[in-house]
């Protein structure tokens, strides 16, 4: 496993929208160094693009600052269901270090993806772990937080960000 660079904003490769990933040995490889890489960033999620992998993978791991380890590989997701209830909280992001924006997202989404060796998985998220899955799943479709924010609101948050 290796630790690999990640990829800073305004980097047009976090702008772009991935393609399917093919399970195989290298998707298996680029897995265990995304969670690698997560966790010595220290983050709790990772897209492909993040990390110069145009390919519609993350990881994350939404329990293991709390000592409660619990790694997902999510492969070609799709969120298939997304609550109408909506919840507003900070979001940081490992590509945009330093920033913290408020962002409002579906509170409860279904998520289907498979895993590396191309079992099917199907599951209902909340809270945090709804959070992030959709933050890693923006990634994918070339959508960073900024992106998620008022042009006003945008406007401020680049400006303090260094890159």
């Amino acid at each position: 496993m290796a630790v690999l660079p990640i990829l800073r904003w305004p980097d047009p490769r976090l702008a772009t929208v991935c393609k399917a990933a093919v399970p195989g040995d290298a998707l298996n490889q680029l897995a265990a160094d995304m969670l690698e890489t997560m966790y010595a960033a220290p983050g709790r999620g990772l897209a492909g693009p993040q990390v110069g992998a145009l390919l519609r993978i993350f990881v994350m791991d939404v329990g293991w600052k709390d000592g409660n380890p619990t790694p997902e590989v999510v492969v070609n997701p799709a969120i298939i269901w997304a609550s109408p209830e909506q919840a507003e909280g900070p979001e940081g992001c490992l590509s945009i270090p330093g920033i913290t924006t408020q962002i409002t997202r579906p509170a409860r989404i279904t998520l289907r993806w498979t895993m590396p060796d191309g079992t099917a998985r199907e599951e209902t998220l909340s809270g945090f772990a709804a959070t992030c899955a959709q933050h890693e799943y923006d990634h994918l479709d070339g959508i960073v937080t900024f992106h998620r924010l008022t042009p006003e609101a945008r406007a401020v948050a680049e400006a303090e960000f260094t890159g």
